[in-house]
């Protein structure tokens, strides 16, 4: 994982790793403080500062993740591009920056703000609560993937058609239609009416 001024603040100096801090946010997105990650998404949940990726290739094909079966929440299902958190005071943008180079191994060639969106899903196989105000960010992506193993389980590159089908008979996170949805004005704005998104 780079080292980035964001990373280096989480790692203690005998190389210890410290409890990862995610932003409380109230509705309007306004920080109200801090709650340690898992703490904040045990029910009822902890409303918190989130991000959601969409990357796209030249084709107009969305980039999914799958991911990785060790993750603690939502193992093995696919989503959108890249998601997390910031971390408290790492503006969302470098946050999605940082994530999308950390999971799978490339730097968005564009990446636009997409509007926000807050929601409440609980996941059912976990029994965790994803509390979430979430920044969107659409952009393409032109670089081989380099997933890292630990985060990503596979990765797809999908038509509007294809994610149809694929929504169908695989399992997918809890908050993918709430985002995926949430962003499409954008992602239309980006891909172009012909595309279908």
């Amino acid at each position: 994982m780079p080292i980035t001024p964001a990373t280096e603040t989480h790692s203690s100096p005998n190389g210890t790793a410290e409890p990862i801090l995610l932003e409380l946010v109230d509705e309007d997105g306004v920080t109200t403080g801090t709650a340690e990650k898992l703490a904040a998404h045990q029910p009822p949940g902890q409303l918190h500062r989130a991000f959601s990726v969409f990357l796209f290739d030249e084709r107009g094909r969305l980039l999914l993740q799958q991911r990785a079966l060790g993750k603690y929440h939502s193992p093995g299902v696919w989503s959108n591009t890249c998601c997390g958190h910031p971390y408290p005071g790492e503006a969302p943008f470098a946050a999605a920056a940082r994530r999308t180079h950390e999971e799978l191994g490339v730097s968005p060639s564009l990446l636009a703000q997409a509007g926000t969106v807050r929601y409440n899903h609980p996941d059912p196989a976990s029994g965790l609560v994803e509390q979430e105000y979430n920044h969107l960010f659409v952009g393409l992506v032109q670089q081989t993937l380099a997933p890292d193993p630990e985060e990503v389980g596979g990765t797809a590159f999908v038509t509007a058609a294809e994610l149809a089908e694929r929504h169908e008979r695989e399992p997918f996170s809890a908050w993918f239609m709430t985002v995926l949805d949430a962003a499409r004005p954008a992602i239309k704005e980006l891909t172009g009416s012909a595309a279908g998104w």
